[in-house]
């Protein structure tokens, strides 16, 4: 995360005090040895930094842990107060933020796989593709050089994600800041440095332009006050005078340590599953009844409802709910809302043609037969045709429901703790990225197999 820019001891010029402020703080989520998950616990450089320069200033920080692009869209939309990601100050940046005093001098440095003895610097690039991390200053120094070098730049938003892509031969090189390459390296993450250090940026901490300067400048007085104590270099010798602290053994022993952050994340997952298809049922009912009215209006506002979430990709919604409409209408929207809603008014849609399609595929004769015995439009509805739809619905919206399930792993990209967000956070910190993935992937298995039995068993005992 990064701090925003502001003279030290402006503070004491202002009216405004920190003292028993809570700031909300974005941040990257795979970005070791800044920021990493090791046992379940956000860690790392930034956030040692952070939380003993709050204590020693007397406020309180809540951390969201977003990735590097949503955490900027997250302060852009006032969701967070300040960003601290390993964030280079750069011009371009100082136009939209203002920054703190620079808080680590960074570099870039080139990576290959350590197998590799055909590429041992920059003039072995030629014709061959690179990864770096997008919005980074890797990925800035990469293509600076790719026109004179003749190499083509992939941007990619994990450094974990990076090293694999090199590791499987889609890209041939990394360029990414030199303290996580190294730290990388020690956690063996399968790759070995090929060039020097070039001189990089400064990294600061962010905050919008003219606002939050009180805890601009109390970052500021706070990280003076470590460097003069002997705090600041104690702080970054945990993680870089010897990176090669202890990792998981063997692959029983990753599992063993993985398991309480990937059950946290499966209880978070199943959770808004839940909450999120009993939304999507009562609108997709609501809806798919609209469709069948003999009124146009109605079946024009269903259509268009329908129309509008299944046309457009649930991911845009996640990112519209949550970073979006703050900025349109200045309401606060939680990461719980904000998923809840993109997976319900999505799923909506489905069911509502769920809906629809069951009433439609219902013999008219049946709807007939019943208004001959006296029984009116509704109660017809009600006996007869709906109990007959439901039962030829069920399978589509268990189907429904599994890909609901699914579907919520999407909600990692704005930082909802579900799943696959907790094996990127465990992959992150270790880099044993395949390693962990079949242990997700496997849960994910056990998880939607119960779901599908217990729907089905819940199928034969209400619809026999």
């Amino acid at each position: 995360m990064a701090l925003v820019a502001g003279a030290p001891g402006a503070l004491a010029q202002g009216n405004e005090s920190v003292d028993g402020q809570t700031y909300v703080v974005g941040t990257d989520t795979t970005f070791a040895p800044f920021e990493f998950r090791k046992d379940g616990k956000l860690t790392g450089i930034d956030m040692d930094l952070l939380n003993t320069i709050a204590k020693d200033q007397g406020f309180n920080v809540e951390i969201r842990s977003l990735g590097f692009s949503a955490a900027l869209q997250a302060l852009s939309s006032n969701q967070v107060d300040g960003v601290i990601a390993g964030m280079s100050i750069t011009d371009e940046r100082k136009e939209i933020y203002d920054f703190s005093e620079p808080y680590f001098e960074s570099g870039i440095q080139m990576a290959v796989d350590r197998d590799d003895e055909a590429v041992k610097g920059y003039e072995d690039l030629k014709g061959k593709t690179v990864v770096a991390k997008t919005g980074s200053e890797g990925e800035t120094y990469a293509k600076s050089i790719a026109k004179e070098y003749g190499f083509n730049v992939k941007s990619l938003d994990q450094s974990a994600t990076m090293y694999e892509s090199v590791k499987a031969g889609s890209a041939v090189a990394v360029f990414d800041d030199y303290p996580v390459l190294a730290y990388g390296i020690a956690q063996n993450n399968g790759l070995k440095t090929v060039t020097d250090k070039v001189p990089g940026g400064s990294y600061g901490f962010a905050v919008n332009k003219g606002e939050n300067t009180a805890l601009l400048a109390a970052f500021n007085d706070g990280l003076a006050e470590l460097k003069a104590n002997g705090e600041y270099d104690k702080i970054l010798n945990t993680y870089l005078a010897d990176p090669s602290e202890a990792v998981p053994s063997n692959f029983f022993d990753l599992v063993a340590k993985s398991f309480p952050a990937l059950m946290t994340g499966l209880g978070n997952t199943l959770l808004v599953t839940a909450i999120s298809f009993a939304v999507a049922m009562m609108l997709g009912l609501a809806f798919g009844f609209m469709k069948i009215s003999g009124n146009i209006v109605v079946r024009g506002i269903s259509t268009s409802f329908v129309n509008i979430f299944r046309g457009t990709p649930l991911l845009l919604w996640a990112f519209m709910f949550y970073f979006g409409l703050p900025q349109l209408t200045g309401w606060d929207v939680s990461i719980w809302v904000a998923g809840v809603l993109t997976l319900s008014l999505n799923s909506a849609a489905y069911i509502a043609e769920i809906v629809r399609g069951g009433i439609q595929s219902v013999d008219p004769g049946q709807l007939e037969a019943s208004r001959s015995l006296g029984l009116g439009y509704g109660k017809s509805m009600q006996k007869v045709v709906v109990p007959q739809a439901f039962k030829m619905m069920t399978p589509s919206l268990i189907n429904q429901l599994i890909i609901m399930l699914k579907d919520s792993s999407l909600l990692l990209a704005i930082g909802f703790g579900e799943l696959l967000y907790q094996g990127q956070q465990i992959y992150a910190a270790n880099f044993r990225v395949t390693e962990t993935l079949i242990i997700v992937g496997f849960i994910y298995f056990v998880a939607i197999m119960a779901l599908t039995k217990l729907a089905n068993f819940a199928d034969r005992r209400f619809n026999k």
